[in-house]
């Protein structure tokens, strides 16, 4: 059975804390991406999100939202932990990230969407 809670790295090499996951599923944690289309300074940011069924599944369904503590914009990741054969545990994510425009009419570049898969390291 896979478990979030832990410390998790992706293949860019952002690191992510999740802690404990309630029984009603939602968890927190903490984000340090190294990876930004800024010139701020990078902070590491917290994470809320929610696991389906958090102890009924093998494989679970989860997502979070990461509020940037350096940037006006947000990301929403939704996905899936997987355990392998041997025990390792994978996170295979799918996220949207919505930048601040100024106007409507910048909507159209204002949300990046891609993938990253998490590896435990702790």
């Amino acid at each position: 059975q896979c478990d979030l809670q832990g410390l998790w790295r992706n293949e860019l090499g952002s690191n992510m804390t999740v802690l404990a996951t309630n029984t009603a599923g939602t968890f927190s944690g903490s984000y340090h991406t190294t990876v930004a289309a800024t010139n701020k300074q990078i902070l590491v940011s917290p994470l809320q999100g929610v696991q389906q069924h958090p102890s009924a599944k093998r494989h679970p369904t989860f997502g979070f939202t990461v509020q940037w503590q350096f940037s006006d914009s947000t990301t929403a990741f939704v996905g899936q932990c997987f355990v392998d054969l041997r025990g390792k545990e994978t996170l295979e994510t799918t996220w949207l990230l919505r930048e601040e425009v100024l106007s409507h009419k910048d909507t159209w570049k204002a949300t990046r969407v891609g993938t990253s898969i998490f590896t435990r390291i702790k």
